[in-house]
């Protein structure tokens, strides 16, 4: 393009100097029209080049004043950039209007509600889960769980914690449950024992007993007992279910403000924390929680990924179904991307200026003339043909008046 237009200037200078040697060697009337629109197209192409040549560099290497604009103003020119971005796209008036016009929950549930793209969706997280694990370091993540998680809980007392959940299983009446499950058990077991009750009657009775009678008081006391256990198996008022909940309630109680009690508490949890197999499982916690995690990234059948995916499907189809809860979404996301241009516009700008600023200016220059040089070249070309019919009606008008 550059070539283009030169020749353009070129083949007006040859036009304007066959013109002027017709013309003062008695050439006819028209070739003063022709030298004229010659000459003011040589104007306007010379004046044009030196226009977009300033842009880019010193014409003709000549320190002229307002030349070589863009590697003299670069910082100022990518000041101007950020402040022109920040004002005029990182508004928060035209950011909040932007993503109401967007609808991005509405998208979001129309494209994740569709099968394959949740199944592309949970195998990139699969991949970035393998990732993350992969980089993290054994022996850091071992560290925090050793030093943060066992930390904490050797410094905050278990008691008042665990008598409040305790507190709470006893109000809504949970504990009920197990203590079926372990009233049933124990009636099922005296029943499953008759032998050793005898065994033990035998044993503790006196040794001048005759045998039969000894058998006797055995099965009378297996007869109570295993009546027993089916009255508090049967029975949910049985005072002995009424004495396990006072139990309960008065252990719950005292977790949280005995101090004998919580002090108790605090030796079992030291004792089970120093125990060598807890410590064994607190060293293999991570190699185990790894391993199941990569596993479960790998393997596209995994519960994991299935759950994921299934969860995404069903998160779609709400965004899709529940116009309150897409609007919810919108609004949180409008006041998440308003806080960041309201607090951070300047360093997202600052991004702009620091990344100009550290580009050298002739680089850019050069960079900047590629991109753009060849419709600048036509400016050139415009500028001959507009010059050479410029200076023609002009010719024209001073023929005419003079």
């Amino acid at each position: 393009m550059k070539l283009v237009a030169t020749g353009f200037l070129v083949g007006a200078t040859i036009v304007f100097l066959l013109a002027r040697w017709w013309e003062v060697n008695g050439g006819p009337g028209w070739t003063g029209y022709v030298r004229a629109a010659a000459e003011a197209g040589m104007v306007g192409a010379l004046a044009d080049w030196f226009a977009v040549t300033a842009l880019f560099r010193r014409p003709l290497r000549l320190p002229i004043p307002h030349t070589a604009i863009i590697p003299t103003k670069k910082d100022t020119i990518g000041g101007s950039l950020g402040d022109f971005i920040g004002e005029n796209f990182l508004s928060e008036a035209v950011v909040r209007d932007k993503l109401e016009r967007v609808g991005v929950a509405s998208r979001v549930g129309a494209w994740i509600g569709q099968p394959e793209n949740a199944d592309r969706v949970t195998a990139e997280l699969a991949t970035a889960a393998r990732g993350i694990v992969t980089v993290l370091r054994d022996e850091d993540v071992q560290e925090i769980i050793e030093q943060v998680l066992v930390r904490k809980l050797l410094e905050r007392p278990v008691g008042p914690p665990l008598g409040k959940v305790l507190e709470g299983v006893l109000a809504d009446g949970s504990h009920r449950r197990l203590v079926d499950l372990v009233c049933d058990r124990a009636y099922d077991w005296v029943t499953a024992n008759h032998d050793m009750v005898l065994r033990v009657v035998s044993e503790r009775a006196p040794s001048w007993t005759p045998r039969f009678v000894d058998e006797m008081v055995a099965d009378k006391v297996f007869l109570e007992v295993q009546n027993f256990a089916w009255a508090v198996k049967t029975d949910p008022e049985h005072p002995m279910r009424k004495a396990v909940d006072t139990f309960l309630i008065e252990f719950a109680g005292d977790l949280q403000r005995d101090p004998a009690t919580i002090a108790r508490a605090e030796q079992v949890k030291q004792q089970i924390i120093d125990h060598p197999d807890v410590q064994r499982f607190i060293g293999q916690a991570w190699g185990t929680v790894k391993g199941m995690i990569l596993d479960a990234a790998a393997d596209p059948s995994s519960e994991l990924r299935r759950r994921v995916r299934d969860g995404l499907l069903s998160l779609g189809a709400r965004l899709n179904a529940d116009p309150e809860l897409r609007a919810k979404i919108d609004g949180w996301l409008a006041e998440a991307a308003g806080y960041v241009v309201r607090h951070y516009r300047s360093e997202i700008t600052t991004l702009i200026t620091d990344t100009v600023a550290r580009w050298d200016a002739e680089e850019t220059s050069r960079k900047i003339e590629l991109q753009v040089g060849r419709d600048l070249q036509w400016i050139r070309i415009n500028g001959t043909v507009v010059g050479a019919l410029a200076g023609l009606a002009i010719y024209t008008v001073s023929q005419l008046l003079f």
